[in-house]
């Protein structure tokens, strides 16, 4: 498709969206079958599109546009998947063992970068929150389905992948992956000054939130009277993961719920015999914080229990399902999501802080050949110039 068709396919995916948004919105509170007179002018638009447009565009790629960015509209971790692609889908997406560690929504129309998950071969590369992945393998991703954005980039241990990155820079930056099969990195944990403890698990999973609670009662055996729970850059975890990982503070109260249109709330209480760690707490997120990690921060913040320090949390924490279509295809999205104690939807909003402070840009670097080349990001400690979140953090605690 040449330069001037894919304009075309862009244009009319974007405005039938927002023909289909305008509808939904103008219709609310009219007859019950509202949204089959918006059905009835999205077909309008395709055909008036079809039949009088100065050139005849692909309008399977249009639809495919329009339905995606429907979806993005509404749920960024959304994907709509073809009878082929869902094929693929479900046959290679738990077969594949190689991966390169990015955590992924949609974003503007492309895929975005939520985080990378630590050690892995795109923190290693300087991937990070906000970044946005313009092509892999060749292939455009503007209104590629999100599913099939994270089937592209796994594969087998040690293959290549070929990305092109969009960040603060006018060209695009190409970069080469290698794949590898992922180890989660294990919980960093030490006793500081002023018997001050600190751990970071840079993922969630229920082994690691056993060994948060048996560095807890180490650090604990060792003097140590406050803790800092470090957070930020966590995207990998459930959110049963976080939910356990707030039972090792809480001894009382609503850690998170789950609610949806067709899904009644469910409450997760704290358990009182879970309990680990009874003393002061600060804990610290980023702008790379989300899911399982996103819902303990928003239960320990809302519960009083703990002051949160440092950036907005990502916002991602909801239970997705797959539904399946008549002709084969699919859509996934959020059936039903999760609340902070206090009443917010997390992947709406996110997890504020209270004591707001921004981590520096990440400045980006070329090599002699041009190519990107950035520091990680995902370990404060090794970056250039003072970590400020966590100096606050601490300062909060020795108040």
């Amino acid at each position: 498709m040449n330069s001037r068709s894919k304009f075309v396919v862009v244009i009319s995916s974007t405005f039938l969206v927002l023909l289909l948004l305008l509808g939904t919105v103008l219709g609310k509170g009219t007859t019950p079958d509202s949204p089959y007179r918006h059905l009835q002018v999205y077909t309008e638009v395709v055909s008036r599109i079809k039949s009088e447009y100065v050139e005849e565009p692909d309008m399977k790629s249009v639809t495919l546009g329009a339905l995606n960015g429907l979806l993005e509209s509404i749920d960024p971790f959304a994907s709509y998947l073809n009878a082929d692609q869902y094929k693929e889908y479900q046959k290679h997406i738990d077969g594949y063992k190689g991966d390169v560690g990015l955590i992924l929504s949609k974003r503007f129309g492309y895929i975005g970068v939520v985080s990378a998950i630590p050690g892995s071969p795109a923190a290693k590369a300087g991937l990070a929150t906000g970044d946005i992945i313009e092509t892999i393998k060749g292939v455009a991703t503007r209104d590629m389905p999100l599913a099939y954005a994270t089937l592209l980039l796994r594969g087998d241990p040690g293959s290549p992948v070929e990305i092109t990155v969009l960040r603060r820079r006018p060209e695009p930056q190409k970069m080469t992956l290698t794949r590898t099969a992922l180890t989660p990195p294990p919980v960093a944990s030490k006793l500081m000054a002023n018997d001050v403890a600190y751990i970071r698990p840079e993922t969630l999973s229920a082994a690691k939130v056993q060994e948060i609670g048996a560095d807890l009662r180490d650090l604990a055996s060792k003097g140590a009277k406050k803790l800092v729970l470090d957070l930020r850059q966590c995207a990998v975890g459930t959110p049963e993961d976080g939910v356990a990982l707030a039972d090792l503070f809480l001894d009382k109260g609503v850690i998170t719920y789950l609610q949806g249109q067709r899904w009644a709330r469910q409450d997760f209480k704290a358990e009182p015999s879970k309990v680990v760690w009874k003393q002061p707490v600060v804990v610290l997120t980023n702008r790379g914080t989300a899911d399982g990690a996103e819902i303990a921060a928003a239960a320990l913040g809302d519960n009083n229990r703990a002051q949160l320090v440092g950036e907005r949390t990502y916002g991602d924490a909801s239970l997705r399902r797959a539904v399946t279509m008549d002709d084969g295809s699919a859509i996934i999205l959020s059936v039903a999501k999760y609340y902070s104690p206090g009443g917010k939807a997390i992947q709406d909003a996110g997890v504020t802080p209270g004591e707001v402070v921004q981590e520096p840009e990440p400045q980006l670097e070329t090599d002699e050949d041009g190519e990107a080349v950035r520091p990680e990001v995902n370990e404060p400690e090794h970056k250039a110039g003072e970590d400020v979140i966590l100096k606050r953090g601490i300062e909060l605690l020795n108040k």
